[in-house]
């Protein structure tokens, strides 16, 4: 991979925050919601209103608030927050610590079982354990996030008594409680992944099998084993890294969700709260960052993706 490919990359992942910030600006202008009333209160005189809207630069046009917004972000200082009066940046980057930790946890997860289904899948195709994989599949896709969560805490949490039903622990705290915390939350993001990856595994496996180089290799005497592992499977998990980046971007999406639903507090979380609360510069922060993460992790998917297979090469 060429350095001028990687700088071409960058620049885009620049450019695309770029238009996702002026978006984000543009729709938290036109929202319902006053600054400075939500500063000082809907009691607070025109005067102090005044005052307040001239310290926050709020007096001035809206291109003029957004270069001034955007200037302070390339410096590292996403604002204040309305709500809290605090700055933004340490609690959102603080609760995407515990997002990534949830979505890392989630993707291992999927992965570990994703993978061997597919396989399975591939190699008995037509058969029941293609059949059983199938069904898996369909009903993971079928199923939303709310209703797979409110079905595990019932079972898990309030009949068996396995798991906590909410809550968040530190792993540094308590690592035990930690992970008990986790688990429902990590199986809940990980059933709709692995209903994904583990029909594109199979799908690309079977095709790959029925390729020439693929019958070669068996003629010269290669185990089944031997070809499958050596030569099918690099080739058949490749997309599989598109997905799971593709992937990223619902785990973005689903894991709000999740994280309202196990009061996990996360970045999601933290948006629907900046949200309820009219909190502009915490949505314009979170928005963003999440955002940033989605534009990285596909970078990486890129470098990955030519990595592993020789043949690709970004010009």
């Amino acid at each position: 991979m060429s350095p001028n490919y990687i700088f071409k990359r960058l620049v885009m992942i620049l450019y695309t925050l770029i238009v996702v910030s002026l978006i984000v600006f543009a729709i938290t202008q036109i929202l319902p919601a006053d600054a400075a009333v939500m500063m000082l209160g809907e009691n607070a005189t025109k005067d102090a209103l005044d005052a307040l809207r001239a310290t926050m630069g709020l007096d001035q046009p809206v291109w003029q608030q957004y270069l001034t917004w955007l200037l302070h972000v390339l410096h590292g200082d996403l604002g204040t927050s309305l709500r809290t009066g605090q700055p933004i940046g340490p609690v959102m980057f603080e609760a995407l610590g515990r997002s990534l930790l949830l979505a890392f946890l989630s993707i291992s997860l999927m992965l570990i079982i994703a993978i061997p289904l597919g396989i399975i899948a591939a190699i008995r195709r037509g058969k029941f354990a293609d059949m059983l994989v199938s069904l898996i599949s369909y009903a993971g896709v079928a199923l939303p996030e709310f209703v797979t969560a409110t079905v595990a805490i019932l079972v898990f949490a309030d009949w068996m008594k396995w798991l906590p039903p909410t809550g968040y622990v530190p792993l540094t705290e308590n690592f035990a409680e930690s992970i008990a915390h986790l688990v429902l939350p990590v199986c809940v993001i990980s059933i709709i992944l692995i209903a994904h990856v583990s029909r594109m595994v199979r799908s690309e496996l079977v095709d790959v099998l029925h390729t020439d180089y693929i019958r070669a290799a068996r003629l010269k005497g290669l185990s089944r084993g031997h070809v499958l592992r050596r030569h099918a499977l690099r080739n058949a998990l490749l997309p599989t890294i598109t997905i799971v980046a593709l992937d990223v971007g619902y785990l973005l999406g689903g894991v709000i969700v999740v994280e309202e639903i196990f009061a996990i507090p996360g970045i999601g979380r933290q948006l629907i709260v900046a949200i309820q609360a009219r909190d502009l510069p915490a949505i314009q922060a979170g928005v963003l960052i999440m955002a940033a993460t989605y534009s990285i992790v596909n970078f990486i998917a890129d470098i990955l993706y030519a990595w592993l297979d020789k043949r690709i090469q970004y010009d």
